[in-house]
């Protein structure tokens, strides 16, 4: 690999590859997130642990929302740093970029009500009616662009810019399973009962994890979805 500078960011105008710790390095990509940002991240963490020149300094890859975590082994600062180097000289390439042909799952979503309790308020907040706010939640055909927080929670790319809407400043201590809300930028489905702040819209009853399932969740990065108003309340209840 080849000598660098010793610094602890590499960086473009487009990519930047952060030292956190001693033992993780982090690829950040610039907003706005894009499908084809998070396709690179996917193909980086598939292919990383396989190149001749590092896979035996990697332990692990961790995708996130336009970002990608390298865990490595115990490394000295000089080939941490070589490390990085390495990694941002192939983060543009665009062989790495993968395409994943994903399922398409429909959620069945009631809005509002007891299931929805933030979605009069965030209607208001947006100038729009009830009814409107669900047909552009509705609307789009969404990602998944990578699972977390909880197994079987999917981060979700696609939601209307109009929609983006600030987590509770104080989260609730518990949101029921199923409940899709929207937060900051993104939005996304509880699949088990937990504290939580993101604005709530709806509740779906299709599960997304069951551990007697071969495959236990019931979407994965790549697959595709959209939400179906099977009921719409328009009062607070």
């Amino acid at each position: 690999m080849t000598q660098q500078q010793s610094m602890t960011t590499q960086s473009t105008a487009t990519h930047t590859w952060q030292i956190c710790n001693e033992r993780c390095l982090t690829l950040f990509l610039p907003k706005p997130v894009t499908l084809e940002q998070q396709q690179l991240c996917w193909g980086l963490a598939e292919k990383i642990p396989q190149l001749d020149d590092i896979k035996a300094w990697i332990k692990e890859t961790v995708v996130g929302m336009n970002t990608l975590s390298v865990y490595t082994q115990d490394l000295t600062a000089h080939q941490l740093l070589q490390l990085q180097y390495f990694l941002q000289t192939i983060s543009h390439d665009s062989q790495f970029i993968k395409k994943i042909d994903g399922r398409h799952i429909e959620i069945p979503v009631r809005y509002g009500g007891e299931y929805g309790p933030d979605l009069l308020d965030l209607a208001q907040q947006k100038n729009m009616t009830v009814r409107e706010l669900v047909e552009r939640h509705t609307a789009p055909i969404y990602t998944v662009y990578f699972m977390g927080f909880q197994p079987g929670f999917p981060y979700l790319g696609g939601l209307s810019p109009e929609l983006y809407s600030p987590r509770h400043a104080v989260p609730r201590l518990q949101v029921p399973a199923g409940s899709v809300g929207i937060g900051g930028e993104q939005t996304g489905i509880y699949p088990f009962a937990s504290p939580g702040g993101w604005q709530l819209l709806g509740r779906t009853e299709l599960p997304l994890f069951n551990l007697k399932n071969e495959q236990p969740t019931l979407l994965q990065a790549g697959d595709t979805l959209s939400f179906v108003a099977i009921d719409v309340i328009e009062e607070r209840l």
